[in-house]
């Protein structure tokens, strides 16, 4: 049961407390955790270590103390990393009290602004307690309900909690369901906020993605200008330019902000506590990510909003410097490339989450083809690779890690307590060029593709020599590789071959 509150002094106090204990007889008062396992981990540690692991990934923070972040709140493994990019910017500084700021993905039907009225929020990292006090003086003051029904099963202000639990384990929570953008709405009770909170050390954080599946390219123009109206601080020039995406063509471009409300109210809030410029710390989509699909994508920025003197700051929209033609890797490339391969093996394994490819030098994003190959004491573990020189090699490097630790049909997947035993190799690829004939491969040199049938398969250049093989029984083991009888290559078959700069961990050891 819920029932908004109205008018002030005693029937406003009496309808409160009736309110709060409507609500507690009918529900426990301690909010349930709706989507562990499903959007970050279910296990205490494995969560722990996923929030201690983007957390030292994110980039470092200026001395300012935000008042106010934007944080998006898709999977973890989808917007870990920029989730934990706004988080930073508050990591280190004192706050009591952190105010969370979610949208309405549950119940269609609320408009208005729902307060969590009592209790505790529970995760995998324990219970963290609401703020009763601030609760009845936002109720008082501002146009909410005391209202659990909106927070039942509502993902946005729960994907914020541990992140609050583990950097500022002593603070208390409110979480408020912002469920209508309304410019009206979200600046008044943005200004009630603020009165809320002029005397306290809080942190409000707006759970909020960016535009919903549109194309890679377009989302990155979309997003850019909605990030760049939310560090204006000004909550119309967010809604005008949401407002005017969102009626243009951008193709299959459902949404430029889930979470618009609560960021309009945050902004509010933010200006009316002295906020004077912004921040956006960094900006990544599904695309970006190791699992993603440049086809359709969600957007994720992180935004911190500041007091004092300052100036809007962009840097998190730079795009990353591009290779120049003809560069080569150096040897802290390939020792950095066998590093994020293993991370991101075992960061699946520890908290099934993955690290972002981003902070190698620009040779690392090189076009290239690739093959990740695991190791187990000399002996294959997996082998998986690219052949098409249409993506950055980190991309590949880590897409395919991923690829040869778990869906190399050959093998099981690898556990985490074999990853002391294995050794990573990358096989980086120049492009395949068809030969005339098998006479034309080189064994040692050349890595092969055999096609006939409508079958392929491919070896590697190190193969052959490793497995002591003749040119024919090379041949003989790539057909079989690929579902055809030995000898079928001697007639009707087609070759390419290509060449490979590879490198290994134990080259780093010595």
């Amino acid at each position: 049961m819920s029932r908004k509150l109205v008018g002030s002094g005693l029937l406003a106090v009496t309808l409160y407390l009736v309110g709060i204990a409507a609500c507690n007889a009918v529900e426990p008062p301690v909010r349930a955790p709706a989507v562990q396992g499903q959007f970050y981990p279910a296990d205490r540690d494995q969560l722990k270590l996923a929030v201690e692991k983007y957390l030292a990934g994110a980039p470092a923070s200026p001395s300012e103390k935000p008042v106010a972040i934007v944080a998006p709140h898709a999977g973890y493994i989808y917007s870990g990393q920029i989730c934990a990019d706004a988080f930073r910017r508050a990591q280190g500084h004192a706050y009591d009290l952190v105010v969370i700021l979610g949208t309405n993905h549950t119940v269609p039907s609320f408009r208005g602004v729902a307060l969590y009225p009592s209790g505790a929020f529970r995760t995998p990292l324990g219970e963290v307690a609401i703020d009763e006090e601030t609760v009845k003086q936002l109720a008082l003051a501002a146009n909410c309900s005391l209202d659990r029904t909106p927070h039942v099963r509502e993902h946005s202000i729960e994907v914020q909690v541990p992140f609050v639990q583990y950097l500022f384990p002593k603070a208390k929570i409110v979480a408020a369901v912002v469920g209508s953008p309304d410019l009206q709405l979200c600046t008044g009770f943005g200004q009630a906020l603020a009165k809320a909170l002029e005397k306290r050390s809080a942190l409000i954080v707006a759970s909020s993605d960016l535009s919903h599946y549109p194309a890679y390219d377009d989302a990155c123009r979309t997003d850019r200008r909605t990030l760049e109206a939310m560090v204006t601080l000004d909550p119309a020039a967010l809604r005008s330019a949401v407002k005017t995406d969102e009626t243009s063509e951008v193709p299959e471009l459902s949404t430029c902000a889930c979470g618009e409300a609560p960021v309009l109210a945050a902004m509010a809030a933010a200006k009316a506590l002295g906020a004077t410029h912004g921040a956006v710390v960094s900006y990544a989509n599904s695309g970006d990510t190791l699992i993603g699909d440049h086809g359709r994508v969600v957007g994720y920025g992180a935004v911190a909003f500041y007091t004092g003197p300052g100036k809007n700051d962009l840097d998190g929209l730079k795009k990353r410097e591009e290779p120049s033609p003809g560069a080569t890797l150096r040897p802290e490339d390939r020792k950095a490339l066998l590093a994020f391969a293993r991370e991101t093996i075992e960061r699946i394994l520890t908290t099934q989450t993955a690290p972002l490819p981003r902070g190698f030098d620009a040779r690392a994003y090189l076009k290239r083809g690739g093959f990740v190959t695991l190791k187990k004491k000399g002996e294959l573990r997996g082998c998986i690779g690219h052949m098409a020189e249409d993506t950055p090699l980190a991309y590949v490097v880590g897409t395919m890690a991923i690829q040869a630790a778990f869906k190399d049909r050959r093998f099981t997947p690898v556990r985490i307590e074999e990853m002391p035993d294995i050794e990573v190799e990358i096989s980086v690829l120049t492009p395949a060029k068809p030969v005339a004939g098998v006479e034309e491969i080189v064994l040692g040199r050349d890595g092969v593709i055999l096609s006939k049938g409508g079958r392929s398969a491919v070896f590697l250049p190190q193969v052959a020599t490793e497995q002591g093989w003749s040119r024919e029984q090379m041949l003989d083991q790539l057909s079989r590789k690929a579902g055809l009888p030995e000898g079928s290559w001697k007639e009707g078959a087609k070759f390419s071959t290509f060449q490979a700069e590879v490198f290994h961990e134990s080259e780093f050891k010595k």
